[in-house]
């Protein structure tokens, strides 16, 4: 099956912003101190949640090991999966 293009939309919003949370996460690991950047963590983060949240909502599970609820009946055996985007 194929994602649309609301679906693509939004995963590529989550991918945006774990993208900048990696990189702060690099940059705080140097910066221990820097409050303007743990701020800006704190709120990518909120969003990352939120967004990975509305798009389980829409589209199905999308986290592995607990983190994502499944509904019934099982749902990580439709496709496409989070990764085949």
């Amino acid at each position: 099956m194929k994602p649309s293009r609301e679906q693509l939309q939004l995963m590529e919003q989550i991918q945006q912003v774990d993208f900048a949370l990696v990189e702060l996460t690099l940059y705080l690991d140097t910066h221990p101190q820097d409050y303007n950047a743990i701020q800006q963590f704190n709120q990518l983060a909120a969003q990352s949640k939120q967004l990975k949240s509305q798009y389980e909502q829409q589209f199905g599970p999308l986290r592995q090991f607990g983190e994502s609820f499944s509904s019934f009946p099982w749902s990580w055996n439709e496709s496409p999966w989070p990764w085949q985007m």
